[in-house]
């Protein structure tokens, strides 16, 4: 077993900046000090923010941001360690326990933000004149009352937050066990899904093949389960969405993301129109290199011939993506080796351990976590690359404080899709002639699966959730629609066969985080049309670029890309990132 792939010698965090331990004086003392904090803040401001007056009401909100941070580390660490293996049941209890505890004691914080949000724009307009350090909130106000018009009783608000784990979480915590606690038997081997799905990037078809089926045969057999779970969570979200009067499914995560329905619209629109110059285009190119007459969904990540797949090791990889950004700016660089000289990194793939990978900010008081699943491919260090922006991106953003570091989903794939196209752009510029080929394709393979892909999914979602509002969606129903985004999505070079008409089912974004996926797509356009700035040589585009990350949630997609001379809401917009793809295809197509 190569270095790239051997568990022994790949690097795993050590979650003990959190919390030593589950069962930590300090994981108990927190939960202790957090409720008899929470108790308190109800009582001494329920019902009185409206005649708070020298700098109380900044008081207050620095003392709400102070238990909330103590909750999310509490939370960051519970997920953490469910995430390393979610196969441990004792894992699994203390994930429940401490998501139940937690909630209890933010039932006491709710009152707060719906206060807030009562208040009139002429007392919040007061305190910012007074100065008593309400202005920095600014931001965080300015978004929390995005909220209003889809505000609650405090009763129910309190009833919606309460029965959550009873609730969403509930269902999500069935799918993930669920997932991880299935084996798909390949070539006499007993493969966890993550394992199962790597083979569908095998060189040899017949692999793939097996693979494909056998993935199909495995959800198929449990797909009465997950359309009962995606039902379910469908129905949930309609009844929360009809009471809060949001227009439409997606509108609650296009205001989380502070973008107006209008430009994700103009997004989808933009990449729906792109089609045929794009996944239509390639994948009809990638048949014939194959040399196949049509493509099968196991083909879609196959390699290409010549593509000797060679294992790149974990050392390489790191210095490969620290080169990269270094070149870029030592400050990222920087903050990037953070990650790899501390224990903030999980690597090896294992039994139980979450597929795919994220980089988890925890709280700003500690640091994020990265989560991987390295198998010492060209795709794997992209990966790291993209992973490690989150990860930078969350250390610069840190400095807003927790109710302001978060980004909208939207702008959180800015350093991770830059950082990526660094990396790329990087590896490309040393390439030989034949390497070149392989790197473009491989590139564009990712920036389809980014942009095409995601918004496909986005489409998914969208006809499932307005379907389910006149009733359950069959399985045979859901699988139907899949394969319809899929064929219109992926174009003329596919058939496809009737496993893959399950292959919704194991995609953890549809569960965890309705309407998530268009988020990929907004930010790799978004990041195509930035990086083409970059390569102008606007002037100071580095200091420009590290700013915009340290805005953490305080500025809006206008402002951010003001600085550029960049406006998502103008439909050239798109066009500029989605011409980034198609260039690589037309070069593609001149090379073959």
């Amino acid at each position: 077993m190569s270095e790239a792939t051997n568990p022994q010698t790949l690097p795993v965090w050590d979650l003990s900046d959190l919390y030593p331990a589950p069962d930590s004086a300090k994981l108990r003392s927190d939960l202790r000090e957090a409720e008899a904090s929470a108790r308190a803040f109800k009582d001494r401001y329920t019902g009185r923010l409206a005649s708070c007056a020298g700098g109380e009401l900044a008081g207050a909100i620095k003392e709400y941001e102070r238990i909330e941070e103590t909750l999310g580390r509490v939370m960051s660490y519970a997920q953490l360690l469910f995430s390393s293996d979610s196969s441990n049941a004792v894992y699994g209890q203390f994930y429940q326990t401490m998501s139940e505890r937690v909630t209890e004691i933010g039932s006491h914080l709710i009152f707060f933000t719906l206060e807030v949000n009562r208040l009139d724009d002429a007392t919040l307009e007061r305190e910012f004149k007074a100065d008593s350090g309400f202005e920095r909130y600014r931001p965080w106000l300015r978004d929390l009352r995005v909220f209003r018009p889809h505000q609650l009783s405090d009763e129910l608000e309190e009833l919606l937050h309460d029965k959550d784990v009873t609730g969403q979480s509930a269902w999500s915590r069935l799918f993930d066990e669920t997932v991880a606690g299935m084996r798909i038997s390949i070539a006499d081997q007993a493969l966890t899904v993550n394992a199962a799905l790597e083979k569908l990037s095998a060189p040899d078809r017949a692999v793939r093949r097996t693979a494909g089926e056998a993935i199909g045969a495995a959800f198929n057999e449990k797909i009465r389960l997950f359309s009962l779970i995606t039902n379910t969570k469908a129905k949930d979200k309609e009844i929360i969405d009809r009471w809060r009067k949001y227009p439409r499914s997606a509108s609650y995560r296009n205001r989380s993301n502070m973008v107006e329905d209008e430009v994700v619209d103009a997004l989808v629109t933009a990449v729906v129109d792109a089609y045929p110059r794009l996944s239509h285009r390639y994948y009809t190119m990638k048949a014939k290199w194959l040399g196949l007459p049509k493509l099968a969904h196991y083909d879609r990540n196959a390699p290409l011939p010549g593509d000797d797949d060679r294992k790149i090791s974990w050392n390489e990889a790191r210095e490969q993506v620290l080169t990269a950004y270094g070149a870029f700016s030592p400050d990222l660089a920087r903050i990037g080796r953070q990650f790899f000289d501390k224990p903030w990194i999980d690597v090896p793939p294992r039994e139980g351990k979450a597929g795919g990978a994220f980089s988890h900010p925890t709280v700003p008081s500690a640091h994020p976590y990265l989560l991987l699943n390295y198998h010492g491919r060209t795709r794997d260090v992209m990966t790291l690359a993209h992973e490690l922006g989150h990860g930078v991106h969350q250390v610069l953003a840190g400095s807003q404080g927790y109710l302001m570091a978060s980004t909208p989903l939207t702008l959180a794939e800015t350093a991770s899709v830059f950082g990526e196209m660094l990396t790329f752009r990087a590896l490309l510029d040393s390439a030989n002639p034949a390497q070149r080929r392989l790197m473009l394709t491989s590139k564009v393979e990712d920036m389809l699966n980014t942009v095409v892909r995601q918004i496909a999914f986005y489409r998914f979602e969208t006809k499932v959730h307005d379907e389910r509002r006149t009733g359950e969606l069959l399985p045979d129903r859901i699988g139907e629609i899949w394969r319809d985004v899929q064929t219109e999505s992926l174009g003329p070079a596919f058939e496809f066969s009737p496993e893959y008409d399950v292959f919704w089912a194991y995609v953890p974004h549809f569960v965890h985080s309705p309407f998530y996926v268009y988020a990929y797509a907004f930010g790799d356009c978004l990041v195509n049309a930035l990086y083409s700035v970059f390569q102008l040589g606007h002037p100071g585009f580095q200091a420009k670029y590290l700013d915009m990350l340290r805005a953490g949630g305080t500025r809006r997609h206008k402002e951010l890309l003001a600085p550029f001379g960049l406006d998502a809401s103008d439909p050239s917009f798109w066009a500029k990132g989605l011409d980034v793809i198609s260039g690589f295809i037309d070069e593609l197509e001149v090379t073959t």
